[in-house]
């Protein structure tokens, strides 16, 4: 899958999978994140094979109905920002993309109206 120029040096995890779960593209900071688990070497791998239970059984959900999930982890003292969601090719489900970004401890949050 070709990247966009910005995608690889963007500063938080990219992950792109096609309809079937494998792993089509990771960015420089995706390929950093994932370094003990092979980096770069899990493209062509499947995702499913990568998550334990139950995100394993969540991530299936998502390759059957193109459903988003998003929510916040803490891993080794740092808040991050996950957000799975389907692209798609001419207007067809191709995949899902993962994006991971680092959250501040402190981050304002803000009411808009």
């Amino acid at each position: 899958m070709e990247s966009p120029s910005w995608t690889p040096q963007a500063p938080f995890a990219v992950t792109v999978c096609d309809e079937r779960g494998v792993i089509l593209d990771l960015n420089d900071r995706a390929a950093q994140v994932f370094a003990a688990d092979g980096g770069r070497e899990l493209i062509g791998k499947n995702v499913l094979d990568c998550h334990p239970e139950p995100a394993r059984t969540r991530l299936r959900q998502m390759l059957q109905d193109g459903s988003v999930n998003c929510y916040t982890i803490e891993k080794h003292g740092a808040k991050k920002l996950i957000y799975q969601a389907p692209w798609y090719r001419d207007g067809r489900f191709a995949g899902i993309v993962e994006l991971s970004l680092d959250l501040p401890a402190d981050m304002p949050h803000f009411i808009r109206r």
